[in-house]
């Protein structure tokens, strides 16, 4: 039987552009998913395990928006070191360009166009921001953080919440995007994924009450919390309680079940990646059937196929993906050109 070829036959590993292409591709694969039901999904693209690539393999503002936010670490950190300050204006500039861009026309979330207005208009960043959203664009966008070698543990978790702070200023949002990132790195650096949810949760426990002020400024004043450490840890409890709920579902797996059943739909932060995680570790030597559970799934389809694409692929590397995929992705030259740079 003729084997399907992958970019692994020509590049060794390459995590951060394995996990690029394949938060791109599990985008592409939940785009014409999202919002439908599972019957209507398989009726429409037929048993959950044979799903295609769709074409053309268009993204989202998933996609669109890690672009910005690898483009903008690019920037910061262009001599290999970073700050808030850096980082902040950057992240500002890329997300207006997105904002004003004409293909900035994929349903885009309306907690993401309200802040980016504000943005645009001038409005300091701490006023801009949504403080009661979680929504899952908090983290479906913070992959390169997670990517980027030389930043340190102090400034990945900042950079991974300042990035969600510029739009979700919620506590859940900054804590579920630092947990994303760390994913991230865990699985880019080749953490054992059977250990995963035991070492996300203490690395939740260890920062619960870390408030990252250097990042994030006054921004715990705009919540309920009397303190930093009282606002943060509120963010980081949700959180816990979604690992709970994967925890719940990886000890009686039901990998033909809708995974949203499970751990939730995927429109606010913490859901996203437990979802994205479930799926990811119901098949974790398994990347495209990962990916295909992922995009066969009630809720925000398109963002949890995007993290799951990004675990899969930081884990596996760019072999991951099949060529005949990777090469018809919308943005593929500039998820290579930002992976590349990460690898190197």
């Amino acid at each position: 039987m003729p084997t399907t070829k992958t970019s692994a036959q020509i590049h060794p590993k390459n995590a951060a552009t394995g996990a690029l292409i394949g938060l791109a591709l599990g985008d592409a694969m939940g785009h014409p998913t999202e919002f439908a039901d599972i019957p209507s999904i398989q009726e429409a693209a037929g048993p959950w395990r044979q799903m295609e690539l769709p074409t053309p393999a268009i993204v989202t503002d998933d996609t669109q928006m890690t672009i910005a936010v690898g483009r903008a670490l690019h920037t910061a950190g262009s001599d290999g070191h970073i700050s808030p300050i850096r980082l902040q204006r950057a992240i500002i500039e890329e997300f207006v360009r997105w904002y004003d861009a004409p293909d900035n026309n994929r349903a885009p979330g309306s907690t993401c166009l309200r802040a980016c207005s504000l943005l645009k208009s001038g409005t300091p960043w701490l006023a801009a921001t949504q403080a009661d959203s979680k929504g899952c664009g908090a983290n479906m966008r913070v992959a390169p953080v997670g990517l980027v070698p030389f930043l340190d543990e102090e400034e990945q978790a900042g950079a991974a919440q300042l990035q969600a702070a510029l739009t979700h200023g919620h506590p859940t949002a900054l804590a579920a995007s630092d947990l994303t990132a760390h994913v991230v790195r865990l699985l880019a650096n080749g953490a054992n994924p059977t250990v995963l949810p035991h070492l996300l949760r203490q690395y939740a426990h260890a920062n619960r009450m870390r408030y990252h002020e250097r990042w994030l400024g006054a921004l715990w004043k705009r919540g309920p919390g009397r303190t930093p450490g009282a606002f943060i840890a509120r963010g980081w409890d949700e959180v816990l309680a979604a690992l709970d709920r994967l925890d719940a579902a990886l000890a009686a797996p039901s990998p033909e079940a809708d995974p949203c059943l499970a751990t939730g739909g995927g429109w606010i932060a913490e859901e996203a990646l437990a979802t994205g995680l479930l799926c990811f570790l119901l098949f974790p030597d398994e990347p495209l059937t990962a990916l295909r559970r992922a995009a066969c799934s009630s809720g925000d389809s398109d963002s949890i196929a995007c993290l799951t694409g990004a675990f899969a692929g930081a884990h596996h590397g760019v072999g991951a993906w099949p060529v005949a995929w990777s090469e018809r992705i919308e943005y593929r030259r500039t998820l290579l050109a930002l992976g590349a740079a990460w690898d190197r």
